[in-house]
């Protein structure tokens, strides 16, 4: 779904991929680049309220609390969170090829099957960062 909303010109908008404290469900929080850590990966303000933030936890049926919604193409979902989440997706919209590029990466290393599972940043128990076999996101510019 952030794939596609990079496509239409929402490259500003973030993934900060982790894991629940059981270990046992992917969360997959989405931001913009300016409720970013210079880091890439780390959330700044990660309260929904804030409206900077959505989240996302494979331990809930649907997409953000959503119903209806299975059987729905990524595109689908994509034009379901612009219409969910306005202040988020305006603060995302913008060029960054970097970071979507990495995305993109990351993507395709998943489709091929090369890893058997999503990149994970975070965890409520001890995580080593670099023995990841997806590359961290790239950092934010330099302002």
């Amino acid at each position: 779904m952030v794939h596609e909303l990079h496509k239409a010109g929402y490259q500003r908008l973030r993934v900060s991929p982790g894991l629940s404290p059981s270990g046992m469900d992917w969360r997959c929080p989405i931001t913009c680049a300016s409720n970013m850590e210079p880091d890439g990966f780390t959330i700044r303000e990660a309260r929904v309220a804030s409206g900077l933030f959505a989240a996302y936890t494979s331990a809930d049926p649907g997409y953000f609390g959503w119903a209806n919604v299975e059987g729905c193409s990524a595109r689908e979902l994509a034009a379901r969170f612009l219409q969910a989440f306005p202040k988020l997706t305006e603060l995302g919209f913008g060029r960054d090829w970097t970071y979507t590029g990495w995305l993109t990466e990351v993507l395709g290393v998943v489709e091929q099957g090369a890893i058997g599972r999503y990149p994970i940043f975070y965890a409520d128990f001890p995580l080593d960062l670099d023995a990841q076999s997806v590359p961290r996101p790239p950092p934010l510019p330099a302002n």
